[in-house]
């Protein structure tokens, strides 16, 4: 539980702890999102329909909309260990079924995972003000299915080249960047 996170996740000062959600939109497509607390440098994990999706569902068969247990976990572990292991600590989300492979997500990163107390958003405040801010690029109602990994990538790219006020003007990637100079 987030009650048990180290006082260093909340005060910003150790980077590599990220916060995770799932955008949703229509025909329950899914784009999956992870902000790091410390430059708030944002990644997007693609999750497209899997085959068969929109067929009829087998009872107690796998979740074909994109966004399932095992396709979130895959997602996540492949976005997250493309980083630098200094920068793979921790991982907040909220208590949705998505994470229920969250053990297997552990031993595949090296991330620990915490989860955000029912019904609390703001205790992933850094991913709801991101989620936020995706939505000017990806709307309430939209088939969010259409969008390619390169869609994805573009739209972090814009996010991450936004300077911030909270980072003095810089942007995610310049304060990551900075960072990661800071640590050779």
């Amino acid at each position: 539980m987030i009650s048990q996170r180290p006082a260093e996740v909340q005060d910003r000062a150790v980077p590599g702890h990220w916060e995770g959600d799932l955008i949703i939109g229509l025909h329950r497509s899914a784009i999956g999102t992870l902000v790091e607390r410390t430059t708030r440098f944002t990644m997007l994990l693609h999750l497209p329909p899997m085959p068969g999706h929109g067929d009829p569902r087998a009872k107690n068969g796998p979740p074909l909309a994109g966004h399932g247990a095992a396709a979130v976990r895959d997602a996540i572990a492949s976005t997250i260990t493309a980083l630098p292991e200094q920068l793979r600590i921790s991982l907040t989300w909220d208590q949705g079924a998505e994470m229920a492979q969250h053990t297997q997500l552990r031993i595949d990163t090296g991330l620990q995972i915490y989860f955000a107390d029912p019904h609390s958003p703001w205790q992933r405040g850094t991913n709801e003000n991101t989620n936020g801010l995706l939505r000017q690029y990806f709307p309430k109602g939209t088939d969010l299915a259409r969008y390619s990994r390169r869609d994805l990538n573009a739209v972090a790219a814009a996010l991450n080249t936004r300077p911030r006020k909270t980072l003095g003007w810089r942007t995610p990637s310049e304060a990551l960047n900075d960072l990661l100079l800071s640590h050779e």
